[in-house]
Formats: structure tokens, C-alpha cells, sequence
């Protein structure tokens, strides 16, 4: 069995969540509105809101937010498929 480095997985992770949820939203958006389309656009967002550090000299403002719908789930299988053969 192999040992993956926590950077692999990583990329693996995000590699797979872009293209199946940007897929995911390709094929909601080409269908007619019903049950299927909702079942493709259905999507859990986590995250966490901005947050403002403010200094006398500069101010920096960061937030995360990240939006998964089944169809990225199928991605980062799919990908995760295909780079083990790469590695």
C-alpha cells in the first residue's frame, strides 16, 4: 500500500471538488427545471466569513468559503482515480 504525502491529497481534494462541482453546474444548469436539475445544483457550503485586521498602517480582510454539490464528491473520485497512476 502506498503512503500518500498530505499535499497529494490536498491537490486530489481540490482538483476534484473544482471540476465536479463546475460540471455539477454545467449539467443543472442545461436541464429542465424538476427534480433532477435540483438534485445537481444542491450544493453544502462551509466556511467561515471575513475577518478584518486592522493595523494603524494597513488593514487585511480574509474569508473562506467553499461550496460542494454531489456531483464534486464524484469528482474527487474520479480524480483521485486517475492521479494514483501518475504518481
Amino acid at each position: 500500500m502506498r503512503r500518500y504525502s498530505v499535499g497529494f491529497l490536498a491537490l486530489v481534494l481540490f482538483l476534484g471538488a473544482v471540476v465536479g462541482s463546475a460540471l455539477g453546474e454545467l449539467i443543472g444548469s442545461l436541464l429542465p427545471t424538476g427534480v433532477v436539475h435540483d438534485f445537481f445544483l444542491k450544493s453544502v457550503t462551509a466556511g467561515f466569513g471575513p475577518a478584518t485586521l486592522d493595523a494603524l498602517v494597513f488593514s487585511i480582510t480574509l474569508g473562506v468559503s467553499f461550496r460542494l454539490n454531489v456531483v464534486g464528491i464524484v469528482g474527487i473520485l474520479l480524480v483521485a482515480y486517475v492521479l494514483r497512476w501518475y504518481r
